[in-house]
């Protein structure tokens, strides 16, 4: 990794897309997300500290703690940085200037394509594996602790949970449908390892992926999918989310037709890093109350 974690959560936005995107679900689970930025602020936030060198002393902690290779915090982070950097046909640079307004989609039509299902199945199956890899990093428990993950999602909460709503919302219910779990399941059965392995975002992180080769990590794959899709599955009914229901949040900031929907998972796909953004934040999170509780 070439930036400490203060750097990187120094230079988390304040405002683009992606915080846009985040802010337009908060729907969802209201007050969970406050967008923290700020290595400082964050150590002030966390912990309730007002004295400088204390603050000081925390954060210096948290730096040592990240720099440690013997722990899991920078493979955690390359995790989440790299989910979200593939597939980026389309840079958020262009993008830059319509933030603070709505992007009206239609320009940008001829340059998206929309994944075909199974391709969307794998990203959101893939991302999800990066969660359940990046917690267990952080927690210092074995890659492949599938069972730990999912007793952990009832805690999840702030940034953690905002990654995993974000995860229901923009990469299950817009592109895939009411029924994506459904979908998701289908398409699994119907992968194989060759299709796992055409895949930008496997070959991104196909190395931290429990399982020998391609087709354990894919049953590994369908195993951590089937222990989340109840947590899922409750997430939505409990919240009775709809595609419509969150599109019609997210239009606060972009403009989409409802038979565009294909389209808007794939513009939010190139136009924003919400799996990066968040995980800088938990990542900060859990270094400064670690740093805490050791000092």
């Amino acid at each position: 990794m070439s930036k400490a974690i203060f750097e990187l959560v120094n230079e988390l936005p304040t405002s683009n897309l992606t915080v846009s995107m985040l802010r337009s679900l908060d729907f969802v689970v209201p007050g969970e997300w406050n967008n923290l930025v700020g290595f400082d602020n964050t150590i002030r936030a966390v912990t309730g500290e007002t004295d400088p060198s204390l603050i000081q002393q925390i954060g210096e902690r948290a730096v040592y703690l990240y720099n440690d290779r013997s722990q899991g915090y920078q493979r955690a982070m390359w995790l989440y940085q790299t989910v979200d950097s593939t597939d980026k046909a389309l840079g958020a640079a262009a993008l830059a200037n319509k933030v603070g307004e709505a992007v009206p989609l239609l320009g940008f039509l001829n340059k998206l394509t929309p994944k075909a299902d199974k391709a969307q199945t794998i990203d959101l199956t893939l991302k999800l594996v990066a969660e359940l890899v990046a917690f267990c990093q952080i927690n210092g428990i074995p890659g492949d602790s599938i069972g730990d993950f999912v007793g952990s999602l009832a805690d999840y909460s702030g940034e953690s949970l905002m990654r995993m709503v974000a995860l229901v919302c923009v990469d299950g219910l817009i592109p895939l449908g009411p029924d994506f779990i459904m979908k998701v399941q289908s398409n699994l059965s119907q992968t194989t390892p060759q299709d796992l392995e055409k895949s930008s975002t496997f070959q991104g992180i196909n190395s931290e992926i429990p399982g020998g080769n391609s087709a354990g990590k894919l049953s590994f794959i369908n195993q951590s999918f089937d222990s989340v899709k109840g947590w899922m599955s409750n997430l939505v009914t409990s919240h009775n989310l709809t595609p419509q229901k969150v599109v019609s949040n997210l239009q606060k900031f972009v403009t989409v037709a409802d038979d565009k929907l294909d389209y808007l998972a794939a513009f939010i796909d190139v136009s924003t890093n919400y799996y990066e953004h968040t995980g800088t934040q938990t990542l900060a999170r859990r270094l400064i109350e670690r740093a805490v509780a050791e000092i």
